[in-house]
């Protein structure tokens, strides 16, 4: 008996596609999606672009520079890349890399400052009334993970290509604290670091080895926070928008799917015999969803302004504008994924595996800056990629409505063209 049943309950597994795509073909769409995204990352597939400003232009720190630029887990570079048949451009100026952190071009800049090679490596504690330059890393604190890839690295070049100068400087420290060094003694030391120079000036381009990467503050640096640095909550929006478009989605799949339970119950039947035609009704359920998803995000985005100090009212504007884009956009995905399911059991689970998965691509379970070039690309294919791109810009980077026509465009072309489709799929009840 015990078999016959466990027979029967596969068998109605089997029938039951809803069932079966949640038990079986959900999993292993979110095992691939993550495990593309850290294994992608381990092997050094996610570097972090930083520019370099190099204000010293000496011999130390052009060493430095062209060590950063070799270092595999970073893209480090110095100017602008150039565009297809145009001049090279000017190198970037604390200005301009300032500038360029701010616009998100790219995630931090890393400042060598003028007298760098006098002292470019600290032994001891840094002397009382001395001024001692020090490396400025610029950063965005909406990306953590970059700045602290940055410090560290940092100290692995200069330990790893620039071993003269901390065996002179090592030296120095020595010396002083020693009482002085005999005149034997400088000579043999000079001769050993002019035959270390000459390795390192060999092995310049090809800094391969390994070392520890400790913030040990060989190198002196200090870090500025040039974006989010005065904002109370700084990653509040970013966590309303992602896990808002999410549940938006849940919400227009639900709303959409009555479509689906009054063809069943034949109230779709006696709707489209009356005066109302099936455009009519497509309209009347999308602005209905629309409506649903915009005021679920309202009641989101003021949670997080009463509870999480979320600065809503000063970017008023850019969410009512970026608000309606997405509710509209998720409303006709709720449309066509109605159009499309021929059950209600398999619209629920269809939407449930499209939602999760656009979800984990977009941004809204894992952060896409932290996320490989490739995975980045694909969340460009999904609302919420282009949802969350608008409200960082709006709450995190301050920007202006003017300059969200890019997202703004994007969701309203997909809102269209998924309400085309529906309403070409829609012809089925119709003809019924």
């Amino acid at each position: 008996m015990i078999s016959a049943i466990v027979r029967t309950s596969f068998r109605a597994l089997r029938r039951d596609r809803g069932a079966f795509i949640l038990t079986f073909v959900l999993p292993v769409a979110f095992f691939s999606i993550f495990a593309v995204i850290f294994s992608q990352s381990r092997n050094g597939a996610n570097k972090v672009s930083v520019a370099i400003v190099d204000e010293d232009q000496t011999a130390a720190s052009r060493r430095l520079v062209a060590a950063l630029e070799h270092e595999a887990t970073l893209n480090a570079f110095t100017a602008p890349k150039p565009k297809k048949d145009q001049p090279a451009s000017a190198p970037y100026t604390a200005d301009t890399a300032l500038a360029g952190v701010k616009a998100g071009d790219f995630q931090a800049a890393l400042i060598i400052p003028k007298g760098f090679s006098q002292n470019p490596i600290s032994f001891g504690p840094r002397k009382p009334g001395v001024d001692q330059p020090q490396i400025e890393i610029l950063h965005d604190s909406s990306d953590p993970i970059a700045v602290q890839i940055v410090g560290g690295m940092l100290q692995k070049v200069v330990m790893t290509s620039m071993g003269d100068l901390m065996a002179d400087q090592g030296m120095k420290f020595f010396g002083e604290a020693a009482g002085g060094l005999t005149p034997e003694q400088k000579k043999n030391i000079d001769a050993d670091l002019a035959r270390l120079r000459q390795l390192q000036e060999r092995n310049q381009q090809n800094p391969t080895a390994t070392a520890d990467q400790s913030q040990s503050a060989l190198v002196a640096f200090k870090v500025r926070d040039v974006v989010g640095e005065n904002k109370k909550s700084p990653m509040v929006s970013f966590y309303a928008a992602g896990i808002g478009v999410m549940f938006l989605l849940f919400t227009a799949s639900s709303a959409g799917g009555s479509l689906l339970d009054e063809a069943d119950s034949g109230a779709l039947d006696r709707v489209l015999s009356s005066h109302v035609n099936m455009t009519t009704l497509l309209a009347g359920k999308m602005v209905y969803c629309t409506m649903l998803a915009f005021s679920q995000l309202c009641v989101m985005f003021l949670w997080g302004w009463a509870v999480f100090h979320l600065d809503l009212f000063a970017h008023l504007s850019g969410f009512l504008v970026m608000g309606l884009s997405t509710a509209f956009a998720v409303a006709n995905f709720g449309m066509i994924l109605a159009s499309l399911s021929k059950t209600r059991a398999q619209q629920g689970a269809v939407g449930t595996l499209l939602i999760l998965t656009m979800s984990a691509i977009g941004g809204s379970m894992f952060p896409r800056f932290l996320m490989p070039e490739s995975m980045k690309l694909a969340g460009l294919f999904t609302i919420n990629g282009w949802a969350i791109d608008g409200f960082t810009k709006v709450f995190w980077y301050d920007e202006p409505v003017s300059h969200l026509w890019q997202q703004v465009g994007i969701l309203l072309a997909i809102g269209a063209v998924l309400f085309f489709v529906a309403r070409r799929f829609a012809r089925r009840w119709e003809s019924a």
